[in-house]
């Protein structure tokens, strides 16, 4: 997904205004899905279905294509077609329409550009800025890292489930084997030392993803053994952990092209099949150990995670806000408010937060949890327990000890 205009930038964004964006793939069609709630705006082209009258007086049914503003109330989507519904209210009227009419747009990814315009009922708050950036960004959670290589040359590329983006394109002379064997060394060091370089760059390691290195003969394998030295030189534990989840295949080239022949290799098929939202599952199975141990240290429920979040308890050192981000969909504002600002004060504290979609595994094991649950620096106890001056709360705090049991199981 990319911004209609190129005058748009995500720091321009502001308040209540309409932002324009265009569906350049099918993977796209996911983002609008998150980004549409009730209650929000879109303009996006239609098609309508009028009653013509023609000069002798009979009338006949046809479809015209027109610009439609309709104020959301439900939206569909179908992600084997790549296609989003979105049902509402007309806003505003044009030849063919008139205002409160109900219309239902029908966005779908295919190999032209699809442009809509969006605007946020609740206006553009921290959560909507994070899901748009999200959509707007090639370097997404589920993205493989790959490095398809040959001696001198190297390919940093991020690879969706639709597209390979080449981030970096590098070329270092080596001097061939016959030259000195300390130049070739240091020739073939300095290679690494800058393909490593940009792979860190272009590549955000601190979301677990699979890196892929490719090439011909041994150059892959010596890299990752570059790698795997400058963590133990350096003291560096992502650089440790990269080089030991990398996974190393055989090309025939260097190049680009090279990447096509590895992606079809059983192996990383199925690895990239299991790369798909590995985090957030990874994450909730923290959490469930957590919450076995009863170390203090994990929460569920609204009640007990606002305290938490309140002390500054899920921080800086560890700290984790899961959420469904459907409690960002809500159509009532003092509700999406309310998780906008126990989202806000996590990532005040330099806590990690993570929206999880009910559609996917890890987002079903949240919703059995109530939708929100929390990973603490440090521990903290009786949270579920109501203060003395509450009296009966609309919302639950925490699950029934039957209850927990059943979503550890999960």
């Amino acid at each position: 997904m990319r911004f209609a205009s190129k005058k748009q930038t995500l720091q321009s964004v502001d308040g209540d205004d309409g932002v324009s964006l265009l569906i350049v793939e099918p993977e796209d069609m996911w983002h609008a899905h998150n980004l549409i709630a009730e209650g929000d705006t879109i303009r996006a082209p239609a098609w309508r279905k009028v009653t013509l009258t023609t000069a002798t007086g009979s009338s006949a049914a046809k479809s015209v294509r027109t610009n439609l503003s309709i104020r959301v109330k439900s939206t569909f989507f179908d992600p084997l077609v790549s296609e989003l519904k979105v049902s509402g209210t007309v806003v505003n009227e044009n030849d063919y329409v008139s205002v409160g009419q109900h219309h239902t747009i029908t966005l779908r990814y295919d190999k032209a550009d699809v442009k809509f315009t969006l605007w946020k009922h609740a206006g553009w708050d921290s959560v909507a800025l994070q899901q748009l950036k999200e959509a707007l960004s090639e370097d997404r959670p589920d993205a493989i890292a790959a490095v398809v290589m040959h001696e001198g040359l190297a390919n940093v590329c991020l690879i969706t489930e639709y597209r390979t983006v080449v981030k970096q394109r590098l070329e270092v002379s080596i001097p061939k084997k016959r030259s000195a064997a300390s130049e070739a060394s240091k020739g073939a060091e300095a290679f690494f030392d800058k393909t490593l370089a940009a792979l860190r760059a272009n590549v955000d390691f601190s979301i677990p993803r699979t890196l892929l290195l490719a090439s011909p003969g041994f150059v892959a394998q010596d890299f990752r053994a570059y790698v795997a030295a400058e963590a133990v030189r350096r003291g560096d534990k992502e650089l440790a952990r990269i080089a030991k989840d990398a996974l190393v295949v055989h090309s025939s080239s260097g190049h680009v092209h090279g990447l096509n022949e590895v992606l079809k290799s059983p192996e990383v098929l199925k690895t990239i099949g299991n790369a798909k939202f590995t985090a957030e599952t990874t994450l909730m199975d923290t959490f469930h150990e957590r919450l076995r141990k009863d170390d203090g240290r994990a929460w569920y429920g609204t009640k007990p995670v606002e305290k938490a979040v309140a002390e500054g308890a899920v921080g800086r050192g560890g700290g984790v806000l899961l959420v469904n981000n459907a409690f960002f969909r809500s159509l009532d504002v003092a509700t999406r408010k309310k998780y906008v600002a126990i989202v806000d004060k996590v990532k005040e504290d330099g806590g990690d937060v993570r929206l999880l979609s009910s559609d996917h595994e890890s987002g079903k094991r949240l919703d059995a949890l109530g939708g929100i649950a929390a990973l603490l620096t440090y521990p903290m106890y009786d949270l579920d327990e109501d203060d003395p001056d509450d009296g009966d709360d609309e919302e639950s705090t925490a699950a029934a000890p039957e209850q927990a049991m059943a979503a550890m199981v999960i």
